[in-house]
């Protein structure tokens, strides 16, 4: 296998049409969160363990977020980020105004529709800002441990994928809990809180052979193996706009 130095080459180099899967990445990533934020409408339970019904899938996207920002760097990372925040604010925007119509006379299900769906815009709610967070602290702490490793495989490689989970798995879980269920099971919360947790992780570290072995993969496909540095890195959340109109400026000065 090639080592990152012999396949490196930044993200900004590379045209989006260079990159094979940047695309497919982030359409799953949208699909993923808009998916969970809608299961966990529903608190299934695992024994005596409550449990919101989309930790069956959200784990996965803390696992491509490890994986885009360990390929294409945290700048294209902020990006994926930020669709899947305005999909999903869409989407809970749609299901609050749909909710709020009223039924047509013979329609008798707006109670369901209610009681199930009618949740989903503050599960989206507490979703925007708990994935906000977790996202943003997963990606920072990835980036600043590869670049500290200097973008070292095997054990470093996987001991990153698990401590930014670790991290922005502890945020996520925390937000989100606190905004979507705090005033509905507050005396079942810290110990949901603290499944939830424990199970996000174990789902990480479960996947982990094949998280290591896939971006890997992934490098070598796309010809790139981005390490974030200090001087060329701007950490800023809200700096993908001005990002994106300087990167406009350069390009139309070129012409």
């Amino acid at each position: 296998m090639n080592s990152p130095t012999e396949i490196l080459q930044s993200t900004e180099n590379k045209r989006g049409r260079d990159l094979k899967l940047f695309n497919v990445f982030t359409g799953l990533f949208v699909t993923v969160l808009v998916v969970s934020t809608i299961a966990s409408s529903k608190i299934f339970a695992v024994g005596s363990f409550f449990l919101p019904g989309g930790v069956i899938v959200f784990p996965i996207l803390f696992i491509f977020n490890d994986i885009l920002t360990e390929v294409y760097g945290y700048a294209q990372s902020r990006r994926v980020i930020w669709t899947g925040l305005f999909c999903q604010a869409f989407v809970g925007i749609v299901l609050a105004i749909v909710t709020a119509l009223p039924p047509a006379p013979f329609w008798d299900g707006q109670p369901a529709f209610q009681r199930i769906l009618g949740f989903v815009p503050r599960v989206a709610l507490a979703g925007l800002m708990a994935y906000f967070s977790g996202e943003f602290a997963n990606s920072f702490v990835l980036s600043k441990m590869k670049y500290l490793e200097q973008g070292a495989r095997g054990l470093k490689q996987g001991w990153r994928f698990v401590a930014s989970t670790m991290v922005g798995e502890g945020v996520d879980s925390i937000v989100f809990m606190l905004v979507a269920y705090g005033s509905l099971m507050k005396s079942d919360l810290l110990n949901t809180l603290i499944t939830l947790y424990v199970v996000k992780v174990l789902y990480e570290i479960v996947a982990l052979p094949f998280t290591v072995k896939f971006s890997n993969w992934v490098k070598k496909i796309e010809g790139v193996d981005h390490i974030d540095t200090p001087q060329g890195t701007n950490y800023n959340p809200f700096s993908v706009l001005f990002n994106s109109r300087r990167r406009k400026a350069i390009e139309n000065s070129r012409v």
